[in-house]
C-alpha cells in the first residue's frame, strides 16, 4: 500500500472499516462487566460508529442504548474559534449512572475532544466506567487519554489529516484517508 492514501487507495475501504468496527465490537464484548453497557458518540460520526457497534453487538444477544453527546460547549478552544458552534443535541436514552459507557470517536488525536466528551458525560451522571472506542488512533497525543478499543493505529505527523467518511453521514462514500 502506498505511504499516502487517495481517493483511489483509502487507508481502510469499506470492508476494511467493516473488519475494524467489528474488531471494536468483540473486544468491547469481551470486557463487559456486570454494568449496564451504554455507548455514546461524539457528533457527528462516532455517532455513526457507535450504531455500527450497537448493531453488531445486538447480533450477539447484546442490547446498547445509544446516545449522543455534543462536545461544542466543552471545548477548550471557543475563544479561537470564528463564530458560534452549530449546536447539536445532547441525549442519553438511560441514565448513565453505574454505567459502562463506551465513549465512541472516529479519530483520536490530541485527546481534546475526548476530554471535553467526557466533561459531559459527567454533567448527566456518574458512571461506574467510561472507556474509549475510536476508529482510527493517530497519536500525537496533548492530553494524557489513550483508546481502549482502536480500530486501527497510524503513525502521523501533525501536519498530516485522517478524514473519515460514513455512508450515512457522507453522501454514500465509506473509506479512511490520510491527506498531506
Amino acid at each position: 500500500m502506498p505511504d499516502t492514501a487517495t481517493e483511489e487507495h483509502p487507508l481502510l475501504d469499506p470492508a476494511g472499516i467493516a473488519a475494524a468496527v467489528d474488531r471494536l465490537a468483540a473486544e468491547i464484548l469481551a470486557q463487559r462487566g456486570s454494568e449496564p453497557l451504554v455507548l455514546v458518540g461524539v457528533y457527528t460520526r462516532g455517532l455513526t460508529l457507535a450504531n455500527r457497534l450497537a448493531s453488531i453487538l445486538a447480533t450477539q444477544g447484546i442490547t446498547c442504548p445509544v446516545g449522543a453527546i455534543d462536545v461544542s460547549l466543552y471545548r477548550d478552544d471557543l475563544d479561537d474559534l470564528a463564530g458560534t458552534p452549530r449546536l447539536e443535541s445532547t441525549e442519553f436514552p438511560v441514565s448513565l449512572d453505574e454505567a459502562h459507557v463506551v465513549l465512541c470517536d472516529e479519530v483520536l488525536f490530541t485527546g481534546r475532544t475526548v476530554r471535553a466528551a467526557m466533561d459531559g458525560i459527567m454533567d448527566y451522571g456518574r458512571p461506574a466506567k467510561i472507556a474509549l472506542a475510536v476508529l482510527v488512533d493517530r497519536g500525537h497525543r496533548e492530553l494524557p487519554i489513550q483508546p481502549d478499543h482502536a480500530g486501527i493505529r497510524l503513525e502521523t505527523t501533525r501536519d498530516q489529516h485522517v478524514q473519515v467518511f460514513f455512508r450515512e453521514d457522507d453522501d454514500g462514500r465509506e473509506g479512511v484517508f490520510l491527506r498531506p
